[in-house]
């Protein structure tokens, strides 16, 4: 009679434990419709604008300096009184300023995808903090709705709970 009740016990043990189990709860979150609407992005934003008008502005001049140089050339090109060689100097120059503007558009790049990933970190990790703390409050699980395909009854949008967390309507 023992063994038997000791067999129910061992049995029936494992499907208390699991019933004792908290349940999971999922949640989704609009990262992009939060990102957007933190006044902290807005004001990195603005700063890295301001940054790329300075590269185009330099950008511009260089741009205006070749078409003054290329259309110097091609009205030499034509005239006997000029020698070849100044000829030949003129096209090197013209050739050098090419080149320069080819790389200056890609030190731009670079350095523009820097600066905004340096501009946006603190922003994103502001974010990331905030998702973390309605997480750790009400949620097992939290899915960014941008990259969840379906989003059933049981999931609940916790969006409104991290605006709230950041401050933001």
């Amino acid at each position: 009679m023992f063994k038997k009740l000791l067999i129910i016990v061992l049995f029936a043990l494992p499907f208390c434990a699991f019933a004792q189990t908290p349940q999971f709860k999922f949640g989704t979150v609009n990262t992009m419709e939060i990102f957007s609407a933190m006044p902290e992005r807005e004001a990195a934003q603005k700063e890295y604008d301001a940054l790329a008008k300075k590269y185009e502005d330099e950008f511009l001049k260089m741009q205006e300096e070749f078409g003054k140089k290329y259309k110097e050339l091609m009205a030499t090109q034509d005239s006997i009184s000029i020698p070849e060689n100044i000829k030949a100097r003129r096209q090197q120059e013209l050739a050098e300023l090419n080149q320069r503007i080819q790389n200056f558009q890609e030190v731009v790049q670079n350095d523009l995808a820097k600066q905004q990933q340096q501009l946006l970190a603190p922003v994103e990790k502001k974010m990331r903090d905030a998702i973390k703390a309605v997480g750790d409050d009400k949620f097992t699980y939290l899915f960014d709705l941008n990259a969840v395909l379906y989003a059933g009854v049981g999931s609940e949008d916790a969006t409104p709970l991290v605006k709230a967390k950041l401050g933001l309507k």
